[in-house]
């Protein structure tokens, strides 16, 4: 009675209008009122305790470092034109090195988007192929650490931070390499996508690596503070925030109308993650008050499922919920039942953080609410349609989702790192 309460509340609110985290707030309160004896005031507990958490302040610190790159309008050498695919590769290259220093999966899609698109056009590059690279090698911007996604599931769960940003640098470095084989065999079967780039020698290459410095500094200054033990996540947000606005009024084209730009856009951002986040916590406090996650284990153990079916329906799951909602949204409201149900079963919380986080950026992907999709297409001014970028994708897509099953059959790829620092 109490689930399918659960679920008509939800369905209803959600059917009103209502915004998504009010949907779900609206839902733990009735569930507080009418089947905890009243507890409403539980909820606000809740949510007054997540708010005031440390932790916390690090996400609109993060939002803001992806906004200023954004603005500072920093670049990177082609790196790879002796490739099959020639400069394909660097959107997946370049995705990756600015993933390490912003947490945002939109705000590295549209960062590299903006330069790489006009440049590749002009070069002759197939357009839906450069969109697809760039619309995948943007959901980097998730996984390799600093990621917003991380973050907030690890203030969720109650996870080290620290062991979630480095769980998801060789899984993000891996999916790197499976998009540039990708590449590789997409230009090897069909060379017509990318012209072949003139040979340039191995030092010149080498020596183009200068233009990237001021992202390495970002990143050492970010990880490297967090990672020895220097700063928590929210002195590296601060410490990141700071270097990339010094790096982007010396070097880039930051200046002070765009730094504004950068604060509203920060501001917008965060207040429509706060929002859908206060929900979800009045949610996941009336669904742990009711013991609802002990009742779904004990089903599966009662039915015989296997912990890896069980794996399977929650992918099936947010494959269907990335429809219709953006990727933060859709893990915020899902974490309360499947964090304790997967770790029930016996899932490393450690792994299961990158998992969710790998499918929400399949999320980012997955129309009609893609958002990468979405920032892409608005870049090319609509010479590419939502439907060609959305086929364009679907190879990368698909990487995703084998990255979930290599990552389940060898999780230690996800794993080890953490523990070999943190023991």
């Amino acid at each position: 009675m109490i689930w399918g309460f659960l679920g008509l509340s939800m369905a209803a609110f959600v059917l009103t209008g209502a915004v998504l985290g009010s949907a779900l707030g609206l839902a733990g309160f009735a569930m507080l009122h009418i089947h905890a004896g009243g507890a409403t005031q539980q909820g606000v507990v809740a949510v007054w305790n997540i708010f005031t958490e440390y932790t916390l302040t690090s996400v609109p610190l993060f939002i803001l470092l992806g906004e200023v790159l954004v603005a500072s309008g920093f670049a990177m050498a082609p790196l790879f034109g002796r490739l099959p695919g020639g400069l394909l590769h660097t959107n997946i290259a370049v995705c990756t090195v600015f993933g390490a220093v912003s947490g945002s999966s939109m705000s590295v899609a549209a960062a590299v988007g903006s330069v790489a698109y006009p440049e590749l056009k002009a070069r002759g590059y197939d357009r839906g192929e450069v969109v697809g690279s760039l619309a995948g090698g943007g959901t980097l911007g998730l996984l390799i650490p600093p990621s917003l996604s991380l973050l907030i599931y690890g203030a969720l769960t109650d996870t080290s931070i620290g062991r979630l940003f480095l769980a998801g640098v060789i899984p993000g470095l891996m999916v790197a390499v499976l998009f540039m084989v990708w590449i590789v065999i997409r230009a090897t079967t069909k060379p017509s996508i990318a012209p072949v780039e003139p040979r340039v020698a191995i030092l010149t290459a080498l020596g183009a690596l200068w233009r990237i410095w001021p992202l390495l500094v970002l990143i050492a200054s970010v990880l490297g503070s967090l990672f020895a033990g220097i700063a928590t996540p929210t002195e590296a947000a601060g410490v990141g925030v700071l270097a990339a606005a010094i790096l982007g009024f010396t070097m880039g084209d930051l200046t002070l109308r765009k730094c504004f730009k950068a604060l509203m856009g920060t501001a917008i951002t965060f207040g429509v993650v706060a929002v859908v986040f206060m929900g979800a916590v009045v949610l996941a406090q009336s669904i742990q008050l009711l013991g609802l996650p002990q009742q779904l284990v004990e089903v599966i153990s009662v039915w015989g499922i296997s912990k890896y079916w069980m794996l399977v329906l929650i992918v099936v799951l947010y494959l269907i919920l990335g429809c219709f909602f953006d990727g933060l949204s859709m893990m915020i409201m899902t974490l309360p039942i499947v964090f304790p149900l997967l770790t029930g079963l016996g899932f490393d919380p450690i792994w299961l953080g990158v998992i969710v986080t790998i499918m929400i950026e399949v999320g980012m992907l997955t129309p009609p609410v893609g958002m990468n999709l979405f920032v892409l297409v608005g870049i090319t001014n609509r010479e590419v349609t939502l439907e060609e970028a959305a086929v364009a994708s679907i190879p990368y897509w698909l990487v995703l989702l084998s990255s979930v099953l290599i990552l389940t059959v060898v999780p230690g790829i996800a794993t080890w790192l953490p523990t070999q620092a943190f023991g």
